[in-house]
């Protein structure tokens, strides 16, 4: 019996999540890898681990199948792309070439790089990742991808490599969309957390505990995702089994955001974000404003 085709892998980028990412495709058995980077010693280091070097993003993209871009912002996306698009003319059109676009970009950024190079028989897919380093060293990333089905079919292989939760999202940009929602609730949970650094020291509490705290019973609650299992923001009835879930819920975090509030107003902390949490808990989950009452 015919072994299966290998996947022709390439790979623009090897900073420190686009590395590690790549070292996972060299290590997967079905894909041949190809790289590239500006900077030597990464791409010397994927050559240890199997991987082939292309001189430029053009001779990468006429030599693979699916080609990985992980660079730095918007600009950078769309100059890989251009030089890709750049080399399609040395591949034959039933041989299309399907480019994945890991860097996170602006909203707009994914349908403009798509449509630019639908033309020359490319597909582009934005497939932002959420797991940072130590996600891609494990290969236990999240894959957010955005593109057609047929395209997202064509990558499958990539995608599963480098990520243990890949998640088609939609068409081409709700990758991004989808990854955008997840860093504000990220980045706003890193604010709220220094916040809550402010007035543990004003209390004279031992911050680096209170992290270990956090850290262990958001492994145990699941944090901030603990909420998340609705498929919609609108109000919830009464007789909605979430109702009593979350009313439980605006109860305690009313009576605790206005202790917190109220030792904060004691030691001269500014708190806004706990203020604003107050006052949006319950909206928020979908009851009215005196579901705790």
């Amino acid at each position: 019996m015919n072994a299966p085709p290998r996947t022709r892998a390439g790979f623009v980028g090897l900073g420190n999540i686009g590395k590690p990412m790549a070292l996972q495709l060299a290590a997967t058995d079905g894909i041949e890898l190809w790289v590239h980077d500006i900077a030597e010693e990464p791409v010397a280091e994927l050559g240890a681990a199997g991987a082939k070097a292309a001189a430029s993003v053009a001779e990468l993209a006429s030599a693979v199948d699916v080609l990985s871009v992980m660079v730095r912002d918007d600009d950078q996306v769309r100059q890989v792309l251009a030089e890709v698009l750049r080399s399609v003319g040395d591949r034959p059109r039933q041989d299309p070439l399907t480019v994945l676009v890991h860097s996170t970009v602006a909203p707009e950024t994914p349908a403009e790089l798509a449509a630019t190079a639908e033309p020359h028989g490319v597909k582009v897919l934005d497939a932002p990742v959420s797991g940072g380093p130590m996600g891609a060293a494990e290969g236990t990333l999240a894959i957010l991808v955005g593109g057609s089905p047929e395209a997202y079919a064509a990558a499958g292989p990539v995608l599963t490599a480098m990520g243990s939760k890949v998640v088609h999202a939609g068409p081409v940009g709700a990758g991004t969309r989808f990854k955008l929602a997840r860093n504000l609730l990220h980045f706003a949970s890193f604010t709220a957390a220094t916040e809550a650094q402010r007035l543990a020291e004003a209390a004279g509490l031992d911050l680096v505990a209170l992290g270990d705290v956090v850290r262990h019973t958001d492994a145990i609650t699941g944090g901030p995702g603990a909420i998340m299992h609705r498929d919609t923001t609108a109000p919830i009835a009464p007789d909605d089994f979430w109702h009593g879930v979350f009313g439980h819920v605006v109860a305690l975090g009313e009576k605790d955001l206005g202790f917190a509030i109220a030792l904060a107003d004691e030691l001269g902390v500014e708190v806004p974000l706990a203020r604003l949490a107050l006052e949006r808990l319950a909206p928020g989950l979908g009851l009215p404003k005196d579901a705790s009452h």
